[in-house]
């Protein structure tokens, strides 16, 4: 997950203080045997389990420091669309390209909880979800608090159309961790 949007679900604030941010120690990290897909008609990816001998794999984050609370900010996040499970993942000593993974030392193998896509294969798309795009298009949805942009984002969920389907930084699921 995005450092600025996992700090906006647990914090209520894609700029925590220095403190905040001290709690947390986020690494990059390679997930192997899995492969994250587009979500149709969204800005954010599925990740599903592949068969060994496909080679795939997913660039993600290992964060450490999460609380008891913080997980279950995430939980509700996430959503039903997704299950927490147990998997193992490589802390990159070294990263490499962010698309290709060239490049990369993988150092230590550890078991961690990751968001698992269980909402059924109909919603992903064929191709792999594009970080960098969501960085540049995307990502102000998530984590731009700015009210001028709420009556957009109302419009546009009340269409049926709502690219982070409740998640953004203006949706109902995060009205909700606003409120716990």
């Amino acid at each position: 997950m995005e450092p600025l949007v996992l700090y906006r679900v647990i914090y209520g604030t894609s700029n925590p203080t220095a403190f905040q941010k001290s709690l947390l120690t986020v690494k990059p990290a390679t997930l192997h045997h899995h492969r994250r897909h587009r979500v149709r008609f969204c800005d954010y990816p599925a990740i599903i389990p592949t068969a060994p001998a496909a080679n795939s794999s997913v660039r993600g984050a290992y964060v450490r420091g999460l609380t008891d609370g913080d997980i279950f900010r995430l939980d509700v996040f996430e959503g039903g669309e997704y299950e927490r499970r147990k998997v193992k993942i490589r802390v990159l000593e070294k990263e490499g390209d962010e698309v290709t993974g060239e490049g990369n030392v993988e150092g230590e193998e550890v078991e961690v909880e990751t968001y698992v896509w269980i909402a059924g294969q109909e919603d992903l798309e064929p191709r792999e979800w594009d970080f960098g795009e969501f960085r540049r298009e995307k990502m102000g949805r998530w984590v731009d608090v700015r009210k001028e942009y709420d009556d957009v984002d109302k419009a546009v969920a009340a269409q049926g159309n709502d690219p982070t389907r409740g998640r953004g930084a203006s949706g109902d699921i995060t009205e909700k961790l606003n409120q716990k």
